[in-house]
């Protein structure tokens, strides 16, 4: 628990550095970077669960939530909201941010997790 806070406190005080060197998010990238993701993942309102739990209506919704899917105990008892700052953090590293999770992957690069998350906001209609 202690590595996830260092590993969480480590992006919220990195990732802001960076921020700057970003270009504008790219729907046509997160739509691409996508692809790595639907495999496991459906964002439609009651889509099924894959390898991984539909995604639909995960801004601002508390990690390992979804009614019928299986989460590890972690995950479930993480107490972790799916923020921005989250989701980021999470997709930069999984095992980092939340040892023990079933996810492995993610996206290492900064730009790369804009341009999805950015895609992910306009398919799923949050502001």
């Amino acid at each position: 628990m202690f590595k996830s806070f260092l590993a969480l406190l480590l992006c919220l005080l990195v990732l802001p550095a960076f921020a700057a060197d970003l270009e504008p998010p790219s729907l046509e990238r997160g739509e691409e970077l996508w692809g790595k993701c639907r495999a496991c993942h459906s964002l439609e309102p009651n889509g099924r669960n894959l390898v991984g739990p539909r995604l639909f209506g995960m801004f601002g919704r508390q990690a390992g939530s979804v009614a019928d899917y299986r989460y590890s105990e972690v995950m479930k008892t993480s107490g972790v909201i799916w923020t921005d700052a989250n989701l980021d953090a999470y997709l930069a590293a999984t095992q980092d941010f939340m040892p023990g999770n079933k996810m492995y992957g993610g996206l290492a690069i900064a730009q790369d997790r804009a341009d999805l998350l950015f895609w992910l906001k306009h398919k799923l209609g949050v502001k």
